[in-house]
């Protein structure tokens, strides 16, 4: 599956850049960290320029972002209210539940947006809460931007200074998406205890 990314790469360039970056923050399957480091490669070898493939792979990540937060602002916490109404028993989950989450990323959602670029699969979900909790549109463009831009520039960098052994940079993303999912379970784990013992509490 890999060589269908690169092939789109080499073909159609910048754009082709764009299109798989687009589509890989709606579909995380398809991974930036093979994506980014094999157009940074794509720099040593052909007419395409280093800021060129930067500003490409970054429209392409905001640009699919953008529509995920779109999709956040259809969704809102008002719907989810009425599908709490309809089977938060089932679920066992309350609206208070909802609002405590919203207020929450209501503080802290500037820097998780941010953050959360730079995090595998993360970095494509965490649109659609920032448009569900209704995150200011140029707020999360501005931080959405600078996470991605950071992100981008770190793995097009890597894969331009690496030339044709770029493959060696995705054993190491391995490792550091492996890390970053275990913590991420151990944090739920953690959550999931703590809000089993509140609501225990609360009866």
């Amino acid at each position: 599956m890999e060589s269908w990314y690169t092939d789109i790469i080499e073909q159609y360039g910048y754009f082709g850049i764009f299109f798989i970056m687009a589509v890989e923050n709606l579909f995380p399957p398809i991974p930036s960290e093979i994506v980014l480091p094999f157009s940074g490669f794509m720099t040593t070898k052909t007419h395409l320029g280093f800021f060129g493939v930067l500003l490409a792979a970054t429209g392409g990540s905001v640009f699919g972002a953008i529509v995920l937060y779109g999709i956040g602002l259809l969704i809102d916490v008002e719907n989810l209210e009425k599908i709490i109404d309809r089977w938060g028993r089932i679920l066992r989950i309350k609206k208070e539940d909802i609002h405590r989450a919203d207020h929450w990323f209501d503080r802290y959602g500037i820097w998780t947006v941010f953050f959360g670029r730079m995090v595998p699969l993360i970095r494509s979900l965490i649109s659609i809460p920032a448009g569900m909790t209704n995150m200011g549109f140029v707020t999360f463009l501005i931080f959405t931007t600078l996470g991605t831009l950071i992100w981008n520039v770190l793995l097009i960098g890597v894969g331009a200074a690496l030339g044709e052994s770029w493959t060696k940079i995705t054993h190491y993303m391995d490792l550091y998406s492996n890390v970053i999912y275990t913590i991420l379970v151990v944090l739920f784990v953690f959550g999931l205890g703590w809000y089993i013992k509140r609501r225990k509490q609360t009866k």
